[in-house]
């Protein structure tokens, strides 16, 4: 039985995508790269594709954090700033559960984001729910697509 982990996404099979590992023993989160080259534009905002979507247990959560040297090195801020990318999120019908980053650039300069290059963390865990839920709704879609 496979417990939790990353998978390449169908569109990007043959690009050479490396799955995010941890870099120490200690390390919480696994390196989450940019799937290609990109340019995100002075003041614009941008979606990152990573390439990845990932499988955990009904129980947990992917926690996306952004890379503390983004926003100091290259001024790029993540909009959302935790992105939270549920069991259900895996295989969606929408998008086959691609982890996507909003990227908002906030320097003068545009920014190129090389693919392979690190630009989040990722940190799995456990979460709690509350007594009496009876929520067995089903996802059918991919990126917001559980409401407003």
């Amino acid at each position: 039985m496979r417990n939790r982990g990353f998978e390449v996404v169908s569109k990007y099979k043959n690009l050479d995508i490396v799955l995010p590992e941890r870099k120490t023993k200690g390390s919480a989160g696994y390196d989450l790269s940019c799937a290609i080259d990109l340019i995100i534009k002075s003041k614009t905002i941008e979606f990152v594709p990573t390439g990845l979507k990932a499988y955990m247990q009904s129980d947990e959560v992917l926690q996306v954090f952004p890379r503390s040297s983004l926003s100091f090195k290259k001024h790029l801020v993540k909009l959302n700033s935790v992105g939270i990318i549920d069991s259900d999120y895996y295989n969606n019908p929408d998008n086959e559960g691609e982890i996507m980053l909003i990227l908002y650039n906030f320097g003068e300069q545009d920014v190129l984001i090389s693919k392979g290059e690190r630009v989040a963390q990722g940190v799995f865990s456990k979460y709690l729910t509350v007594d009496g839920e009876n929520n067995n709704i089903k996802r059918l879609g991919g990126f917001g697509s559980t409401g407003n």
